[in-house]
């Protein structure tokens, strides 16, 4: 009896040894640890949009910055802040802030992110934006997004793109009309005007990256 009780905790052992090797190296294929801050010169990506082409942020010569943004198509919360996405890239966009949407999700985890229904979701919504596909999930380990949606606002300088802004949208994800602060806005208007950008990091409330 003693020799069973001491296999089986050689055995479990065995496995809590395998698990945390496993995790670590998905963590150090992801680069789970990194993720950019504020203040941080973030580096540029070439990524699938749906009308086929190859997208980078150095394709916009005459952008002061960008709201990078990822989301995707099934999260609940992604869904409810689709129309206030198309919204700000429609106000930023002619000020020189365009929207760059990200999907980070692994379609074997999530076939409804799959690039044939991000293509799908792009056309019923009318996205007004580049929708990228991070093939590979790359992208998304180097900014340190964890939601959807997870926003870094980008200022355009002499030095390369600099964070500005990094977490959620606003602080209502439930119903538009009840949001009292308007984070993204708020860190844009700032950004343009010259002014310091307070809160400068929120939480990004929605699903995590699949």
């Amino acid at each position: 009896m003693k020799k069973i009780k001491i296999l089986g905790w050689s055995a479990l052992l065995l496995i809590f040894v395998a698990s945390f090797a496993m995790g670590f190296k998905v963590a150090a294929e992801h680069n789970l640890d990194d993720g950019y801050e504020v203040g941080d010169v973030a580096a540029d990506f070439s990524l699938k949009n749906v009308d086929g082409n190859m997208v980078s942020l150095s394709d916009f010569d005459n952008a002061k910055g960008f709201l990078v943004i990822f989301t995707c198509n099934t999260c609940p919360y992604a869904k409810a802040y689709e129309d206030r996405i198309i919204a700000l890239d429609a106000k930023y966009k002619p000020q020189g802030v365009p929207v760059i949407a990200i999907n980070p999700n692994d379609p074997s985890a999530k076939p409804g992110d799959s690039f044939a229904k991000m293509k799908e979701r792009a056309n019923e919504k009318g996205f007004t934006f580049p929708y990228l596909f991070d093939e590979g999930q790359k992208v998304y380990p180097q900014y340190g997004a964890t939601r959807t949606p997870h926003v870094f606002l980008l200022e355009k300088t002499a030095s390369g793109n600099m964070v500005k802004y990094i977490g959620a949208i606003d602080d209502n994800y439930q119903d538009a009309s009840q949001v009292e602060e308007a984070y993204v806005e708020n860190a844009v208007d700032a950004m343009l005007a010259g002014n310091e950008i307070n809160p400068a990091t929120t939480k990004a409330i929605g699903c995590g990256i699949k």
